[in-house]
């Protein structure tokens, strides 16, 4: 497991938080009664549903290790210590494509949180990382496996 700290918004520290809770608290019960359940038929030794809970028990019990390793490595974000006036994690970036004239906008999380649907970016992507440290009317090229993109900072927010 790595040291290095974790800088989470408080949603995504949250929503981690959360997940936590109801691995431990509620699957750990439902798998639990899944394996009683599958030894309860028998012979345990060619019980293949004993085998898939099991596994998933397996499975549960990692992600509960992962996400309680995340919790312990995490900061989160205060906006209240953070420039606003430059792209640093937790802020929300509008952008004008230069070869398109369209307007994006674009939150920049760590890579925890990140979910494209969302128009959560990491900061660790080429984009985000190409976005960091720039400031209102920065022209920014960024270097992507399928070229250059070229965007102005319109706007900077928390």
């Amino acid at each position: 497991m790595s040291a290095e700290d974790l800088y989470l918004t408080r949603k995504g520290y949250e929503k981690l938080h959360e997940e936590l809770e109801f691995l431990k608290k509620v699957r750990r019960r439902e798998l639990s009664k899944a394996i009683g359940e599958a030894r309860a038929h028998g012979d345990i030794s060619e019980n293949a549903e004993y085998d898939a809970a099991k596994d998933a028990q397996a499975q549960n019990e990692a992600r509960v290790m992962q996400l309680e390793d995340k919790l312990s490595r995490a900061r989160i974000i205060d906006d209240e210590g953070i420039s606003k006036d430059e792209v640093l994690i937790g802020a929300t970036v509008m952008l004008k494509d230069m070869d398109t004239e369209e307007e994006l906008e674009y939150i920049l999380v760590s890579a925890e949180e990140a979910d494209y649907a969302q128009n959560k970016i990491s900061v660790s992507s080429p984009v985000g990382a190409g976005l960091l440290n720039h400031k209102e009317n920065d022209i920014v090229e960024i270097r992507i496996p399928a070229g250059i993109l070229k965007y102005k900072i319109l706007k900077i927010s928390r």
